[in-house]
């Protein structure tokens, strides 16, 4: 059975002018009930926050002490983007721990999503571009330190780079980290992920899938990970305001169906998070994150 985190903190009520962002978190599964695609059988709601040793071993326990206390400083405030309060804290907490209750979901039925999460620009010591606590890394390392994963790969095919994932694991030769994004987007100050493929603004379908589709299956068969994280960000739409590629839906839909495609064919455990999304019509964000489950449920079940 397909099995999603979801918790209405994750649709958290912000201050004017932040809400937006937000919107999607409601509004998705919303639509997948309507549908009929899923039922609230294939929810589910984290069971707790994410414990602190298992954030530790992620991030740096004065920067999450900063977060947990609500002492960061207005400088790094708004680098995140987010006024700060302790139900945004217990929101990113909860959303790790979504991602982790997904990563086991996963081993057992093939792939599980997080309705949120895709925080990957959040590295060992900040939170940037509106993420606190990195899920997807905080989850790598839970698995890791379980001894339920060897070898992870992680795919963020958001229009930013997972800068803080790739700093996260720039030592750690367990995790590769593979990222295409937009050169001359956010964040300016990229880090070095194992691979990073960096696009030039403008690109289209065809462009995109043709790297995707002659890259992607030679790094797994490279890697042989055993675990693999997918970032499906929806910010590489042409209506996306803040991506600058010029991607429709269906291109959006046919990476989605090829990333898990490969994870098929090589019998490989996905976690999906659902990373960005930023067009100006609610609409097309919620449409596209839709057709990734909706691509789910066509090949897995």
């Amino acid at each position: 059975m397909l099995k999603i985190s979801y918790d209405p903190i994750y649709a958290l009520e912000l201050p004017e002018g932040h809400r937006f962002p937000m919107l999607k978190y409601e509004l998705i599964p919303e639509q997948l009930l309507h549908e009929g695609l899923i039922t609230q059988e294939n929810l589910f709601a984290p069971s707790k926050r994410v414990d602190e040793d298992i954030i530790l071993l992620t991030h740096e326990k004065e920067y999450w002490e900063q977060l947990r206390d609500q002492t960061i400083s207005s400088k790094d405030t708004r680098r995140i983007g987010f006024p700060m309060s302790p139900r945004l804290i217990e929101r990113s907490a909860r959303i790790s721990q979504g991602t982790i209750e997904a990563c086991h979901y996963a081993l057992q039925n093939r792939i599980a999503f997080n309705a949120a999460g895709g925080t990957h620009h959040a590295g060992t010591n900040w939170g940037e571009g509106f993420c606190m606590l990195n899920d997807q890394a905080i989850a790598a390392n839970y698995l890791l330190h379980n001894g339920l994963a060897k070898s992870i790969l992680i795919i963020d095919l958001d229009v930013h780079q997972g800068n803080g994932t790739a700093q996260i694991f720039e030592n750690d030769s367990r995790v590769f980290t593979f990222s295409i994004h937009g050169a001359n987007n956010f964040p300016f100050r990229k880090e070095k992920s194992d691979l990073d493929i960096p696009l030039l603004d403008g690109v289209t379908d065809g462009q995109y899938l043709t790297i995707l589709y002659n890259i992607l299956p030679k790094l797994i068969a490279q890697q042989k990970p055993d675990f693999i994280f997918y970032l499906s960000g929806v910010d590489v739409l042409g209506t996306d305001k803040l991506g600058k590629f010029a991607m429709t839906r269906e291109g959006c839909k046919a990476r989605d169906r090829f990333v898990f495609e490969q994870c098929i064919k090589n019998n490989i455990p996905v976690q999906v998070s659902m990373g960005g999304g930023y067009s100006a019509d609610i609409r097309d964000i919620v449409e596209a994150h839709c057709n990734t489950y909706r691509v789910v449920v066509d090949l897995y079940f």
